[in-house]
């Protein structure tokens, strides 16, 4: 496999071919490299990944369950036989997930989760919201205000939150100003699939936790009066031209003609609260808690929680945003003892009625 660096801009970019996933040409290309050498280097690099374990690796907050979706699409379908490919799934969705996937959450133990992190807390709604509706971590942090309508006690999923490190041609910008150089900012961009885009219905629970944090943050405002950091929403285009919405954080008093866009997940004195800060707490309830826990473990208790106690499995697909129904029952639902339990009792019912 071959591939080539090609300049953007100011900048160089490279990129080579995965084959054909579900009939279509895929590539995988990067950009921000200062100079030609950087990107020849960094794709014999990626080249070498990619051959010697059909991915490209790159840091990321994906789960093993994800990591083996996304293995599973990009190399198995590009590279393997049809049998082959049917062997794979059934090991990767009938063994590995259910095994390594996620922590399934007990009650007892998502009450001593958010007894450890109570309102006050910055992490507090984020571990609400991601329990209560089942949203992927990017899709959670990326609620504003905007997003939940109290009347009708629902919150609409339309974007989803990444973070993106600036390109060499943008820092050496920053720095001929003189200014602190920052290697990365965090956007809004589309949802994970067109599914994705969804209402998303919450409960009691849910509407007064999110009800006294909105309160909180607007008496926190006034606490912290000029020194309160609010957000601005600054458009901008990535390296292919497409648009983006890049999140800058300001301290209240400066006087900007961008569009404020208000965070759901923010600190006592407005600091967006993003997934990078949210590993302090799963650190902590990993180490004080003793707990396997990552904020994925909130969706798949959520999905599993609802189907073993009879919810209907279209209606939590539309939920979680998947764009098929195996998605939902091989990936994040998995038999427990409670779901056993109910199908021998339902036996039981049937048998009983038919005999009597």
């Amino acid at each position: 496999m071959k591939g080539s660096v090609r300049k953007r801009g100011k900048t160089w970019s490279y990129y080579f071919d995965l084959g054909k996933i579900d009939g279509k040409r895929q590539k995988k290309e990067k950009g921000g490299f200062a100079t030609k050498k950087e990107a020849e280097a960094a794709l014999a690099k990626a080249l070498n990944e990619y051959n010697t374990a059909g991915l490209v690796f790159e840091p990321s907050e994906i789960t093993v369950a994800d990591y083996l979706n996304q293995w599973f699409d990009l190399y198995c379908k590009a590279n393997l036989k049809y049998n082959t490919q049917v062997g794979y799934l059934h090991i990767i969705q009938g063994h590995l997930i259910p095994k390594f996937g996620a922590f399934i959450l007990t009650l007892d133990e998502w009450k001593r989760i958010i007894d450890r992190f109570p309102p006050e807390s910055r992490y507090h709604i984020p571990l609400m919201v991601g329990f209560y509706t089942g949203l992927r971590i990017s899709e959670a942090f990326a609620l504003t205000w905007d997003d939940i309508d109290f009347d009708s006690r629902t919150l609409s999923v339309n974007k989803q939150i990444v973070k993106r490190n600036f390109g060499a041609d943008v820092r050496k910008a920053v720095e001929k100003k003189g200014k602190k150089e920052q290697r990365s900012s965090w956007y809004f961009t589309t949802p994970k699939t067109l599914s994705s885009n969804r209402t998303v219905k919450f409960g009691e629970t849910l509407y007064k936790a999110l009800k006294a944090e909105k309160n909180r943050q607007a008496k926190n405002e006034i606490k912290y009066g000029e020194y309160y950091t609010i957000h601005v929403i600054k458009p901008e285009t990535d390296e292919k031209g497409n648009e983006m919405k890049r999140i800058v954080p300001v301290q209240k008093c400066i006087d900007s003609p961008l569009q404020r866009v208000r965070m759901i997940c923010v600190a006592e004195n407005g600091q967006y609260t993003s997934t990078d800060s949210f590993k302090f707490c799963s650190r902590v309830i990993h180490k004080e808690l003793l707990l396997a826990f990552d904020y994925h473990s909130l969706r798949h208790t959520h999905a599993t929680l609802l189907i073993e106690n009879g919810a209907d499995v279209k209606d939590v697909q539309t939920r979680l945003g998947h764009t098929n129904i195996e998605t939902t029952l091989q990936t994040y639902v998995h038999d427990t003892e409670k779901m056993v339990e109910r199908s021998v009792e339902l036996f039981e019912q049937i048998a009983q009625a038919r005999t009597s």
